[in-house]
């Protein structure tokens, strides 16, 4: 078994990757999970799931939970399902789609949200909210201003309620020839909010 532990925090380099698509880093992926505050059986919508990492590391947590991956290119879906598949991960659903067009009858209605990519974000993040069941919550992140600014002011105009900012600054210890030193990842902003 790939990770046989009952933590979060998969190292990076078991996943499958795809040159291009965006892996959240281990790092990333703890403060998202912790901020997505899931049940044991949370339906979570995972919106640009990318490689997969965010469903597999929920599907891991809460086993009777039902994660959609949602995903617009088809070679991105099936990396999403080959992840799944290594980690023995059974509950989640990978929907081959752009959104926020194909989120209006995606089944079933989530709790939890998280936004990891989308061009057209804050459309995103509208449309996907108005499917969120009462008291769920959206996590999303920006890695740039334009997305940054997007996000905030779409929360603060669905009048999300409990809304934080966390900006991670993270630094790994690399070996670079006969040396140690230490790399920085890319910096990103992690937003959460509640619906009424």
């Amino acid at each position: 078994m790939l990770w046989p532990y009952r933590t979060p925090g998969i190292p990076d380099h078991l996943f499958e990757r795809l040159p291009g698509i965006p892996l959240s880093k281990r790092e990333a992926r703890l403060l998202l999970l912790s901020y997505l505050r899931l049940e044991a059986d949370s339906v979570l919508w995972d919106i640009g799931a990318g490689t997969g990492t965010i469903p597999v590391e929920a599907g891991l947590l809460c086993p009777q939970s039902a994660i959609v991956a949602v995903e617009r290119d088809t070679d991105v879906a099936n990396l999403i399902r080959r992840n799944c598949d290594r980690f023995g991960v059974s509950n989640v659903k990978v929907i081959e789609g752009s959104a926020p067009h194909c989120l209006g009858d995606l089944q079933p209605p989530p709790q939890r949200i998280c936004i990891e990519g989308g061009r057209p974000v804050k459309a995103i993040l509208q449309t996907a909210w108005q499917r969120l069941q009462p008291s769920g919550r959206v996590v999303a992140t920006a890695t740039s201003l334009e997305t940054l600014y997007a996000l905030s002011e779409g929360l603060a105009e669905l009048q999300a309620r409990n809304i934080e900012v966390v900006q991670s600054a993270v630094n790994r210890l690399e070996t670079r020839g006969p040396h140690q030193t230490f790399a920085a990842l890319d910096p990103m902003f992690i937003l959460s909010g509640e619906k009424l």
